[in-house]
């Protein structure tokens, strides 16, 4: 389907960012392509999240928004993109290509494409990022482009897929305009929202700020504007994650790990409850298995502080969900991988 792009252009300016390279199809279908030396774990932690935060950003535009950025990047009046595929000798019908490309790319309709010079990153690291956006409807691949030099100092480049959409289980969730998607979870964790969103807004931005996580693979949560923060895990579907919260109205913090009900992150986390002798002590023997509303058995740690108002309590509060939460990670993250892998051996 995104066969024979056109390159139209480099370093396409968009609100989170210039994209590296920017094609497009004669069929009207966009094509990103995000390059990256492949050296720092911070790095290779982000640049899903970064490619994928273009194709968010892009979902807003239109036909016309892409020609005029596309028009200040490349100095040429008119509509280049049209002339681009012209000039490469594609008899393309203006109305009809910018149709289609404003309906692909209200709907992501994206080939979302990572080159590196020496990948190392995990397919099931990928997946868990791609299931944070499932609105929209993209592709992907991960692609190494290592680089040998020959003894007459030419250079040979042997570029190979890592990773495509074929071989990660991923879910698009559609909704009519104006609509929204509720399941149990969000019902629970909703209970942990306050009346004040500015308070929740300052207080996740901080969070997220200072958050500090050995795992260089674990993304870090996004701030929002809710009562809590979630950290992706890497189960397909994305049916296990970190729930980090707050409640002003107890001025408490915690952080459990939740999972999607008939799903193989619920085998997963009772797995990880049958082994709860083992983890207990790793997470530093504060933290407990409970019930939830819903009579699921959680793993969880939290902490009661003083009022927030005063700049000791909240930091106290802060600085206890940062290091809790790295401890979950680091605790839980390689037991989920390792349980994912004996669930996959037995079917």
């Amino acid at each position: 389907m995104f066969a024979a792009p056109i390159p139209i252009c480099m370093e396409l300016n968009t609100p989170a960012g210039p994209i590296d390279n920017f094609m497009v199809t004669a069929s009207g279908l966009p094509v990103l392509v995000e390059c990256k030396l492949w050296r720092n774990p911070e790095g290779r932690r982000e640049v899903v999240g970064q490619i994928l935060d273009y194709a968010k950003e892009l979902s807003r535009w239109s036909a016309s928004d892409l020609q005029r950025e596309v028009s200040r990047r490349v100095e040429r009046e008119g509509n280049p993109i049209l002339a681009l595929l012209r000039e490469a000798d594609y008899d393309v019908d203006e109305i009809t290509f910018n149709d289609a490309l404003t309906h692909n790319l209200r709907r992501g309709r994206f080939l979302l494409l990572i080159v590196g010079d020496g990948i190392r990153e995990g397919v099931e690291a990928i997946a868990e990022y791609l299931q944070a956006h499932a609105g929209l409807h993209f592709s992907f691949g991960l692609i190494e482009m290592p680089i040998y030099l020959t003894e007459d100092g030419a250079r040979l480049v042997l570029p190979r897929v890592l990773a495509r959409t074929q071989l990660i289980t991923r879910t698009v969730v559609a909704t009519p305009d104006g609509q929204a998607v509720l399941d149990d979870e969000t019902v629970v964790e909703a209970a942990h929202e306050e009346n004040d969103p500015l308070s929740r807004i300052n207080f996740w931005n901080e969070f997220v700020a200072t958050l500090e996580l050995n795992d260089p693979e674990q993304r870090k949560p996004r701030a929002g504007r809710q009562g809590y923060v979630s950290l992706s895990l890497p189960v397909p579907g994305g049916s296990t994650w970190l729930t980090v919260y707050r409640s002003e109205a107890r001025w408490e913090v915690g952080v459990y790990l939740s999972y999607t009900r008939d799903s193989i992150g619920e085998r997963i986390c009772q797995r990880l409850v049958g082994d709860w002798p083992t983890i207990h002590p790793e997470l530093g023997g504060t933290a407990s298995v409970s019930l939830d509303k819903l009579g699921r058995s959680l793993i969880e740690d939290h902490l009661q502080t003083g009022p927030w108002t005063k700049p000791a309590e909240k930091e106290a509060a802060l600085s206890w969900l940062r290091a809790r939460t790295n401890d979950f990670v680091n605790v839980l993250r390689p037991r989920i991988r390792a349980a994912l892998a004996d669930l996959q051996g037995e079917s």
